[in-house]
């Protein structure tokens, strides 16, 4: 089967009623960004951290993979499919894809703020006082900004590896995340999905500019006709 890779963000859940800080000026769900989503803002105060992503958690527990979600999960069918994404949500695993990797971290996952391997699943709230088994706090299994992103280099092996790559909701603005696409092999074709499809400088690029759910019925139109 070809390779497919499937490159998603913010835009792919949020017709399942999940938001970002693009979505409001720097604002994450009425939250400033530094105040939540950097290392500074962890030691700064990481009771009102640990309190955002408690409740970011709830939300996207509550949340249902939408059609988008289903249809890229069934694509294993035709195809050696893998989901790379900038959510941290688990929405992907909940449709049924089964080889997703996360590259901003998982929101369902804890971690040791000393070891970065130490990372134990969620269940109900991570507490001020909660440690891992090395003694340091637990905090969210989320890249921040400023910080490394671990499974980069894994990704850029798996765009590498494309037969076919698709863009599904982001607007290629975060990096490194964006720069992915800079290891797709020249002459695989590029599929970009998005409200606003971002423009992209090679040839071979197919634009969809309609919401993921929308979006993703054309996509597997074109894969029909073109790589079936």
């Amino acid at each position: 089967m070809k390779k497919l890779v499937v490159f998603t963000g913010a835009g792919m859940s949020a017709e399942s009623g999940l938001k970002t800080f693009r979505d409001s000026d720097g604002l994450w769900e009425g939250y400033n960004v530094q105040d939540v989503a950097t290392p500074m803002a962890w030691k700064r105060n990481p009771a009102l951290v640990l309190r955002f992503y408690n409740e970011r958690r709830k939300n996207i527990l509550d949340a249902e993979p939408n059609a988008a979600h289903k249809i890229i999960a069934s694509l294993e069918q035709q195809f050696d499919v893998t989901v790379i994404t900038q959510n941290i949500d688990n929405l992907h695993e909940r449709a049924g894809s089964n080889s997703i990797l996360h590259l901003h971290g998982e929101i369902v996952k804890m971690r040791s703020e000393l070891n970065e391997d130490l990372v134990y699943p969620i269940e109900g709230d991570i507490e001020l006082g909660q440690t891992a088994e090395d003694g340091a706090q637990l905090r969210p299994h989320i890249v921040w900004f400023h910080e490394a992103v671990p499974m980069m280099e894994h990704a850029i092996e798996i765009a590498k590896d494309a037969a076919i790559f698709v863009v599904i909701g982001t607007s290629l603005v975060v990096y490194p995340a964006a720069s992915l696409l800079d290891f797709v092999s020249d002459n695989v074709p590029v599929i970009v999905v998005d409200k606003k499809a971002p423009r992209i400088n090679r040839s071979n690029v197919i634009y969809i500019e309609k919401p993921a759910t929308e979006g993703v019925e054309e996509l597997i139109a074109i894969l029909n006709k073109n790589y079936f």
